[in-house]
């Protein structure tokens, strides 16, 4: 094969990049200088120099008080925040809004230094339209255990939802992999080849048009309580995205999800013992509740 096609399928680039680095001098068969339109045979010594990577732009957010985000618990160890609807967790690529990491910085927090720069600290996420508890690392040990805690599933993860209708059976499990929607970059769906993705849920109550779900997630894959009830065709009251009905929506005046990060529960880090936080529900939630049980 000639240079360019050769080298880019050893190295997964493109034969411009290729012909570029041959052009520069950076390419070299048995010690000799080669060009993009040479030939490469079998049993010779092929040297390559490759260039430095460029540097990933930063995305790091500036520090900035949010509305509404309260601390739970905070130690040398962890922070346990109650996080407002419309805030992300960390800064990431198009995101313009609040976030966690923003927030805590303004009120003077440090947080670890583990994890990408953008999410130094965050070990779990919550989506800007879901409200509840969070818990983020302020140690690189707490970081580490935190992390693992998470990966191994031994982290208590309880959600509350109110979906559309009446799921059967009242309680159960929805063991269904999730991946990226096969049209719908922003969107996430059941599809067979996906991650593994355990959801459990109980119903606490039943309304006319609607049902109050408890939910424990065994797994913490993005949208994934969102995906799997609106796999089961009873999608989260006012969670468009996912198939909810807009009319319904508006008479409840929510404007997202009907889904809250009601409790955390996991050993500290630093010593192991049990600790768990709760959150009441936002006043928008609160509000839509009432509604359905009046």
């Amino acid at each position: 094969m000639r240079v360019d096609a050769g080298l880019a399928r050893l190295l997964g680039l493109s034969r411009t990049v290729v012909a570029a680095l041959a052009e520069e001098g950076h390419v070299a068969v048995d010690g000799r200088a080669a060009g993009k339109s040479d030939r490469l045979v079998a049993g010779a010594w092929l040297e390559v120099a490759l260039p430095e990577p460029e540097a990933p732009a930063g995305i790091a957010g500036p520090a900035e008080v949010v509305a509404g985000l309260a601390i739970l618990h905070a130690d040398d160890d962890i922070i346990v925040v109650d996080k407002p609807v419309g805030v992300a967790a960390h800064p990431s690529p198009g995101w313009v809004g609040p976030t966690v990491v923003g927030g805590l910085a303004a009120l003077g927090y440090r947080v670890s230094t583990s994890g990408a720069e953008e999410r130094q600290g965050i070990v779990h996420r919550l989506d800007v339209g879901t409200t509840g508890v969070m818990v983020v690392a302020t140690s690189e040990h707490a970081y580490t255990v935190l992390k693992r805690a998470f990966k191994e599933r031994t982290v208590e993860k309880r959600y509350h939802a109110i979906c559309q209708g009446h799921p059967d059976p009242s309680s159960g499990t929805i063991d269904a992999p999730i991946d990226r929607h096969p049209k719908h970059d922003y969107r996430f769906a059941v599809v067979a080849d996906g991650k593994p993705s355990v959801t459990h849920y109980d119903t606490l109550e039943a309304f006319r048009a609607a049902s109050l779900l408890d939910i424990r997630l065994e797994t913490g894959r993005t949208h994934q309580i969102r995906v799997h009830l609106s796999a089961l065709r009873h999608p989260c009251v006012g969670d468009l995205a996912y198939g909810a009905d807009p009319t319904l929506a508006k008479r409840l005046h929510l404007e997202r999800q009907w889904l809250h990060a009601r409790s955390l529960g996991f050993e500290h880090p630093a010593d192991g013992r049990w600790v768990q936080f709760e959150s009441d529900y936002p006043a928008d939630l609160a509000y839509a509740l009432e509604m359905l049980r009046d």
